[in-house]
């Protein structure tokens, strides 16, 4: 496929490197030679200097003859119109970041007009996934499948838990839970794991299991579940004032500590029922007079990733059960992910996943469509959910009688609302919600077709 993106920011240097990366031909645009000559060493991929919603710049990069424009700049003006140009000149399909909260709430009346086949609000995105995070604490990752009936959640394993020294095919032994475990990581290293692989303290383990089960997961697996009731947030942009909002419809108390006076009047005008501190929240003094001892979740949101990091090892230290750290560098993920950190949120790559599963589904037929995308395991693996078409050669074909691709397998399959936790002898009906669970690095799965080892 035939892709340009506009905008050499991490986003869009994150995604061309995942799509250069996935085969396709990807042409990136930006106004600054400096930062185009860098990308273009560091990627090896075609470049045009000039502004991404000008026609002859558009021209230059092929966009004509172009499949996909991606607008990911940081102007959702220069986005939007950068789509509107590219339609205009016959691109096939168009995608735009989108911020503003007051754009985002005109897009669904003016997708069409513009010529928008896709857009995402990164900072909505983030807040999302926080919120989903916090309504389950113990968990370090969460993400939902067929319509929330599912669940994939990455645990962390304790000295003491009961599972230490097992093979997963001996959890039977332990547990009465119908749950699968489908991915584990260990020092660094990512595994789709076999009956036969034994679990070790600090193991991070990632379990797929029906929604309506967590709790039972929890209390097997001997972990602290606490109810969030209070949150301390630490930045008060954009992510802050979504999250807050999602938070306080939920009656759960909310301080946000910021430091730019005229950004807290205007968040104490949006959020009247938060409480809005001006203050640096990177100070140990100013924390404990908000409480922090006192909390049950902080989560820091600051422009600053090293800020992020130093307020959140800082409230590991003086006892916070949950916090969530904001990472805008995503290189920087997996070298604090074993740092003490809790649960790490990167907005460019939530962002860049889902643009991702667009970029995948496009040109895809109607069989066994693409409904989620997510990389879990600290982006080494892609938990994908599929809708199962009626005119498939695999339907009512036991899975044990079915050849997967090597490091592959089925964790789900919902049917008319139940739930199940496939064993070799389920098999796929049309309509059917399927997950899939894959290490990213081994092959692209755009259809539940591309799964089998025959294909």
């Amino acid at each position: 496929m035939r892709i340009v993106v506009v905008g050499a920011g991490k986003v869009g240097v994150t995604l061309t490197n995942i799509l250069s990366g996935e085969g396709h031909d990807v042409t990136i645009i930006d106004n600054k030679n400096e930062v185009l000559n860098e990308t273009q060493e560091m990627l090896d991929v075609a470049v045009v200097e000039g502004n991404g919603f000008l026609v002859e710049v558009q021209r230059a990069a092929g966009v004509d003859k172009c499949d996909l424009l991606i607008a990911a700049t940081s102007s959702d003006e220069i986005n939007m119109l950068s789509c509107f140009i590219a339609r205009k000149l016959g691109c096939k399909s168009t995608v735009a970041r989108v911020r503003n909260p007051e754009y985002d709430q005109q897009l669904s009346f003016l997708k069409e007009d513009m010529g928008l086949s896709f857009s995402i609000n990164p900072e909505k995105n983030a807040a999302r996934e926080i919120y989903h995070i916090l309504q389950f604490p113990s968990f370090l990752k969460r993400d939902s499948f067929s319509g929330g009936l599912v669940e994939l959640v990455e645990v962390k394993i304790k000295e003491d838990s009961a599972f230490v020294g097992k093979r997963l095919d001996q959890l039977g032994e332990i547990w009465k839970i119908n749950a699968l475990v489908c991915a584990a990581e260990r020092g660094g290293e990512v595994y789709i794991p076999s009956g036969s692989f034994t679990i070790n303290a600090d193991d991070k383990i990632t379990f797929a299991i029906e929604r309506a089960k967590l709790i039972r997961l929890v209390n097997t697996l001997k972990i602290k579940h606490k109810k969030i009731k209070h949150v301390i947030i630490v930045g008060g942009g954009r992510i802050a004032e979504y999250l807050a909002e999602m938070l306080l419809e939920n009656a759960i108390n909310v301080t946000i500590i910021e430091k730019d006076r005229a950004r807290c009047e205007e968040l104490s005008v949006t959020l009247p029922n938060a409480l809005i501190i001006n203050g640096d929240g990177a100070d140990e003094h100013t924390l404990h007079e908000e409480g922090i001892e006192r909390t049950d979740a902080l989560v820091t949101l600051t422009g600053i990733d090293e800020e992020n990091i130093v307020v959140s090892l800082l409230a590991n230290h003086l006892g916070v059960s949950k916090t969530v750290t904001k990472l805008n560098r995503i290189d920087y993920t997996d070298i604090f992910a074993n740092m003490g950190l809790d649960t790490i949120v990167s907005p460019k790559q939530l962002t860049a996943n889902e643009i991702v599963r667009f970029v995948r589904t496009v040109g895809v037929g109607a069989d066994s469509k693409m409904d989620n995308f997510y990389r879990i395991a600290d982006g080494k693996v892609e938990s994908i959910g599929f809708t199962v078409a009626d005119d498939v050669s695999y339907l009512n074909i036991p899975l044990k009688n079915l050849r997967l691709r090597p490091n592959t397998l089925i964790a789900s399959i919902v049917r008319n609302g139940k739930v199940m936790i496939p064993n070799g002898s389920a098999y796929m009906q049309p309509g059917d919600g399927v997950v899939v669970v894959t290490l990213a690095d081994v092959q692209k799965i755009s259809s539940l077709d591309d799964i089998f080892a025959d294909r």
